[in-house]
């Protein structure tokens, strides 16, 4: 006994007894959460249904992977403190329904809060996060995202490397998504606890507007943008920013949803559809499963995108890519189309930061139109197009020999 004590003593003054589990998120990950769409009306139904979708829309073979059912599947504590499934929305339990779902080459995702309840108003994790570690190990899930409703007292930090080591001592890796809006700077702490943290509050479907509820407010498409402004230093791979669930799919016309997943390809961030996807239209399934664009995201350098210019409603975005290429994304944030006339020459592109850089005067670049799908020239000459209201002209620079 003794020598068991001073091992796991050992353990933990090395930090070897708990921390994350590396290398689950390489890249950003990808993949559906019910929230934004369904809300708190979820089932074994929906989410059976949704996988089934993920497959048949080209999704999967786009890469998209988890299926993450968010708030309000929980019933009860059991009388030793376990929780379970609602029993009338999950009859079948939450390992069958995890079975399924990876029968369909894909994975499980489930939702809890650090708080006493989840921001539904169901058990939350507070007092009893080795339990419900336990319970996901058990059901097989491969994601869990963790909430910060009804969290009075608790300290962050302290609140998720509880449920962190958790997970750890559960021994099934878990990709961590802490979901704790980014009011205690997650991005400076959660490198060594989660794969993800969220920088905002919640999203709404419309492009540029702010919805006020009264206690707090979700933000637009351009609002949580802002807010992403700084954070680029804290991300890399296996631990993310998250600007949050998308919203492709639940509303905004289509250019504004093609301008929507673009920056968020940009930014590096999880692609976490929050859709239908038993009921996507064409241009829906042609956004969420555009190969070029999902490149971008997922290129392995891992580098977070960033502002190089920004006058009258129009950005110009930059993101290093592996292999010395380079994403570039003109932004239109205005009610009219803007006309685009760009040298090349006139702007080298030096990231401090990533310590990538590009002088177009020495280096020319194959310029490839990501959502037109084809080659449109190269860096020797200016380029010139018109780029619609709420809308991007996404390129991708690939270096002549």
């Amino acid at each position: 006994m003794k020598k068991i004590i001073l091992l796991i003593a050992l353990l933990l003054a090395t930090g070897l007894y708990s921390q994350k589990f590396d290398g689950l998120a390489l890249t950003p990950p990808m993949g559906w959460n019910s929230w934004n769409k369904f809300g708190c009306d979820v089932n074994e139904q929906l989410i059976r249904e949704t996988a089934d979708a993920m497959v048949s829309s080209g999704m999967k073979a786009a890469g998209y992977q988890y299926i993450v059912i968010d708030d309000c599947w929980h019933g009860e504590r059991d009388k030793l403190g376990f929780i379970q499934p609602h029993p009338e929305r999950f009859p079948s339990g939450m390992k069958a329904l995890a079975d399924y779902i990876h029968s369909k080459g894909l994975k499980f995702g489930i939702y809890s809060d650090a708080g006493w309840k989840t921001c539904g108003g169901k058990p939350g994790s507070r007092g009893h996060e080795y339990q419900d570690a336990m319970k996901y190990a058990e059901w097989g899930v491969d994601y869990l995202k963790y909430d910060w409703c009804h969290t009075e007292g608790l300290n962050a930090e302290g609140a998720y490397l509880t449920m962190r080591d958790a997970l750890f001592a559960a021994g099934r890796p878990i990709v961590f998504s802490l979901c704790e809006w980014g009011n205690n700077k997650p991005w400076e702490w959660g490198k060594k606890i989660g794969h993800l943290w969220r920088t905002t509050g919640d999203i709404t479907a419309c492009f540029d507007c702010v919805v006020d509820h009264g206690t707090w407010k979700s933000l637009g498409v351009t609002y949580i943008l802002d807010l992403q402004k700084g954070l680029r230093v804290h991300a890399g791979p296996d631990h993310w920013n998250d600007p949050d669930m998308m919203e492709v799919g639940n509303g905004m016309a289509v250019n504004e949803d093609r301008a929507h997943f673009s920056m968020w390809c940009m930014l590096a961030a999880p692609l976490m559809a929050g859709n239908d996807l038993s009921n996507m239209t064409k241009e829906t399934i042609e956004i969420l499963t555009n190969q070029e664009a999902i490149a971008i995201n997922q290129d392995s350098l891992g580098v977070q995108g960033f502002i190089y210019s920004a006058k009258d409603s129009l950005e110009i975005w930059f993101k290093p890519l592996s292999k010395g290429e380079w994403a570039v994304c003109f932004l239109n944030r205005s009610p009219e189309m803007k006309e685009i006339i760009f040298e090349w020459n006139k702007h080298p592109i030096n990231d401090e930061f990533s310590k990538c850089a590009i002088n177009f005067e020495k280096t020319s670049c194959k310029i490839r139109d990501v959502w037109m799908k084809k080659e449109i020239g190269s860096t020797k000459k200016a380029s010139r197009f018109q780029v619609g209201s709420h809308d991007v002209k996404m390129l991708r620079l690939k270096p002549g020999k």
